[in-house]
């Protein structure tokens, strides 16, 4: 498929700014993917289309702040550091991008906090716009690390918001967030709520978590019009044994796999065996999911309405059918969903 198939016209008040006020009760557009029938729900009603013995996927990766704001020595020029991941913790290194990259060079100091306490060091540029910093920080890593965050500011996309607030540290991220990596948030897993979570309780539909440490890859340009061209950045997706265990015994008593989002549908798809299950891992996946394309894990999806030319919206399409996606995304558009990362969902069944 090309890239060009996958635009469609979204104006920006289309794309929520803010979280509905209670997580579960957002909208919930629902897309019988046999038959391209939609129907309208509130996100709590997800249940409802789901009995005893059914697993939902969740990927239980927690945001850090990963945007730090700073100036460069000697010109005291404003520069932005987005933190992408860890490289070596007694080293205090970091692959990170840099905005605006060309003003940044190999062993210039950088420097953070009002009174300039935390300095680094560009030691390595990996790309046109990565670098590789290096923290001087004489002390403990857990204080380090503790005033690296505290200088940190929750990562919200700048498209769906450019200021950021108390309160978007609580509602960018699930309630079920424990190990800490991703530098954006699993959307669809926003929406679940504690309520939710003892309905599904008393419906008997299990629980399995894995871990996507989401990274920016999602969000780069496309800029191939063939998409077989495309590569994706990779993730650090961990799957325990356990998680692994539900999965594959939900799937042989022939009850459904719902993926929460495009991140889990990803790993569960980057590591399948020959008789499509679910094997334990703890590796790093490229994987590019987009139409057309065979699953092998889940039998439903649930994912929030993503940008025109998105991967996340391809990998929507490669499940859910081409047609089917791209009009059910024309409809959103007319009923006034709302889009991005604090918006509303779309299950596909």
């Amino acid at each position: 498929m090309k890239l060009s198939q996958f635009y469609f016209e979204l104006t920006k008040d289309k794309i929520a700014k803010n979280p509905t006020r209670w997580r579960d009760e957002c909208r919930l557009m629902v897309l019988h993917k046999d038959t391209g029938e939609i129907e309208h729900k509130i996100f709590k009603e997800i249940i409802d289309f789901f009995e005893k013995g059914d697993t939902f996927v969740f990927n239980d990766t927690k945001v850090f702040p990963a945007r730090l704001y700073g100036q460069k020595e000697k010109t005291g020029a404003d520069i932005m550091v987005f933190l992408l991941r860890e490289l070596n913790k007694e080293q205090r290194l970091w692959d990170v991008v840099v905005d605006p990259a060309r003003k940044i060079r190999i062993g210039n100091k950088l420097y953070f906090g009002e009174d300039d306490s935390l300095v680094a060091e560009v030691i390595d540029n990996t790309t046109s716009r990565g670098r590789t910093l290096r923290f001087l920080y004489d002390g403990p890593y857990e204080e380090f690390k503790e005033a690296l965050f505290a200088l940190g500011e929750t990562p919200i996309l700048p498209y769906v918001k450019t200021e950021v607030t108390e309160e978007d540290k609580e509602n960018y991220q699930t309630i079920f967030a424990v190990n800490e990596g991703s530098v954006a948030a699993p959307a669809a897993g926003m929406h679940f709520s504690r309520e939710l979570f003892n309905r599904m309780i008393l419906k008997d539909i299990n629980k399995s978590f894995i871990t996507v440490h989401m990274g920016i890859g999602h969000f780069r340009k496309v800029d191939v019009e063939d998409l077989s061209k495309h590569r994706m950045d990779a993730e650090r997706m961990i799957i325990p044994p356990k998680a692994a265990d539900e999965i594959n015994a939900t799937k042989r008593a022939g009850h459904k796999v719902l993926a929460v989002g495009v991140t889990t549908i990803r790993a569960l798809e980057s590591y399948v065996t020959t008789d499509n299950e679910v094997m334990p891992n703890d590796m790093w996946t490229n994987k590019f999911i987009f139409p057309p394309y065979e699953f092998s894990i889940p039998d439903a999806i649930v994912s929030n309405f993503h940008m025109p030319s998105s991967t996340m919206l391809m990998t929507v399409a490669a499940f859910g059918g081409y047609e089917n996606v791209m009009n059910a995304y024309d409809v959103a558009v007319k009923e006034g969903y709302r889009f991005g990362p604090y918006g509303d969902a779309l299950l596909i069944i």
